[in-house]
């Protein structure tokens, strides 16, 4: 499951002469909301990319903390094929799925274009039976269409599918991308991690997805930072899983969140996790060696061979709106973000209120701050980064130059990089010159053309950059909102 905020990665210490900026000039020529005309960023009045939670997991891994039901050995035999009954559970679930699926209002005039993304997650979708999750695409494209070459994503984890299983998920479901939940490939380090499947199960889940015809496009998580694990270890999963070929990584840091098993054992930075310092060498040798391999580190997390970026998560990254449905999920439609209660219970009740017409998530007070805010944070998470020309014509001349100015300290030392329109890289001595000369005085700049006219985007290097993501993106919202 995606969260809509996923955590930043690291909080890696900048160097303090790099801390001490000039005050910045508060950012008073921010725009005042219109709710009749929001800026460009939220001007959606629909949404092509649809997000599904089916929350069935086997058992809890102790590093998670999303919403799930765990559904014990039961699921094992159900996703070999040896019962022929649907869990009660999973069908009963669903059911609520296509209710809120049918209750929910289509925003515009009613001719908008069909969805180009859906994405299974969970939770292991893999355990819900072919045929229902067939119906849950088909109460999406009797709802709002879905597009005849629309990418649709799953996330499978090894030992809940066989080949068979897998093909029905291709055929009749219509699944088009593999998300392979394998983690690690250390026996010793799946264990620790409360993981349902072993080694082995992730060798046999890669040979069945390779084999899979009519399945070229598959991606492999890999979480870094885990207990006991190891610079040797780390660069083992990642020799695996460049020898595996899929089109798509995903490399995850290792979140210790409150309320898990992982949250009452540990603490980060304390053995028998790595240390700061161990966790960001990780995040270089996962960019190095997938690099090498030909893979686009597209985005903070997210690795892939050329044309296989996964066009669901880019929906987030480009902070366009999209739909969330189920247990615990998020939408962004009209400039409002909302999700699900994350309890079954109360689920449940909010889809019958959803049927009843008594759930209303229009808004009318969008904060500008807040959108900027949001614009920053996703663009500085990709390759792209931020575009300048449009965060001007959303949020004004004067906050885009006061962004550059707040990052020059970071264009000089390589964390920052600014590009011109060819995405070409602008030397740091030439990005100062465009600058304001005094940091005592902000000239007008509503005429520095120049200025304007060399810096298209800004993005955070790689990987020093993205290490320090954390850092640089509070930066830029005490910029937005000091």
């Amino acid at each position: 499951m995606l969260r809509y905020a996923t955590p930043l990665l690291f909080s890696c210490r900048i160097p303090p002469s790099i801390k001490t900026l000039a005050p910045l000039p508060s950012p008073s020529f921010l725009p005042i909301p219109d709710p009749k005309r929001p800026p460009p960023v939220c001007r959606y009045s629909s949404s092509t990319c649809n997000y599904v939670h089916l929350p069935f997991c086997r058992r809890r891994c102790h590093y998670c903390d999303f919403p799930i039901l765990a559904l014990g050995s039961s699921a094992a035999n159900a996703a070999a094929g040896d019962d022929d009954d649907d869990d009660p559970r999973i069908a009963n679930y669903v059911r609520l799925l296509l209710r809120e699926i049918e209750a929910t209002p289509k925003p515009g005039s009613g001719d908008e274009p069909p969805l180009q993304t859906v994405f299974f997650g969970g939770g292991t979708p893999s355990l819900v039976p072919p045929r229902l999750a067939a119906a849950v695409l088909g109460a999406l494209r009797a709802r709002f269409g879905v597009a005849a070459r629309a990418e649709v994503s799953m996330e499978m984890d090894p030992g809940t599918f066989d080949g068979g299983r897998l093909r029905e998920f291709v055929e009749l479901v219509g699944v088009n991308r593999v998300s392979l939940g394998v983690q690690a490939f250390q026996e010793e380090l799946l264990r620790a991690c409360g993981r349902a499947h072993g080694a082995a199960e992730v060798r046999e889940a890669i040979g069945i997805v390779r084999r899979c015809e009519g399945l070229e496009n598959w991606s492999m998580d890999l979480i870094s930072s885990l207990p006991h694990q190891t610079a040797e270890m780390w660069a083992e999963s990642l020799r695996c899983a460049v020898d595996a070929r899929p089109t798509h990584v995903s490399v995850y840091d290792l979140q210790v969140e409150k309320g898990t098993k992982f949250g009452q054992l540990y603490t980060p930075g304390e053995f028998p996790l790595p240390t700061e310092s161990q966790s960001a060498n990780f995040y270089k040798m996962a960019s190095e060696m997938l690099t090498a391999a030909g893979y686009s580190h597209y985005e903070i997390s997210s690795y892939c061979m050329e044309g296989y970026e996964c066009k669901h998560n880019l929906t987030y990254w480009q902070n366009k709106p999209f739909y969330g449905f189920g247990l615990g999920s998020a939408s962004y439609i009209n400039g409002a973000r909302f999700s699900r209660p994350r309890r079954i219970k109360e689920y449940a009740e909010w889809v019958q209120k959803l049927e009843e017409g008594a759930v209303n998530h229009e808004t009318s007070n969008v904060e500008v701050k807040d959108l900027a805010m949001d614009a920053v944070m996703l663009s500085l998470r990709t390759a792209r980064g931020l575009d300048l020309q449009s965060f001007r014509r959303s949020f004004g001349e004067g906050l885009a130059f006061s962004l550059c100015k707040a990052f020059r300290p970071f264009v000089e030392n390589g964390l920052v990089v600014a590009m011109d329109e060819e995405r070409g890289t602008i030397p740091p001595r030439d990005f100062i010159k465009l600058q304001i000369s005094s940091d005592d005085e902000l000239e007008d700049i509503s005429s520095d053309d120049e200025l304007e006219d060399r810096v298209a985007f800004i993005r955070l290097s790689d990987p020093d950059g993205f290490l320090l993501s954390n850092e640089l993106i509070s930066i830029a919202f005490g910029v937005i909102s000091p």
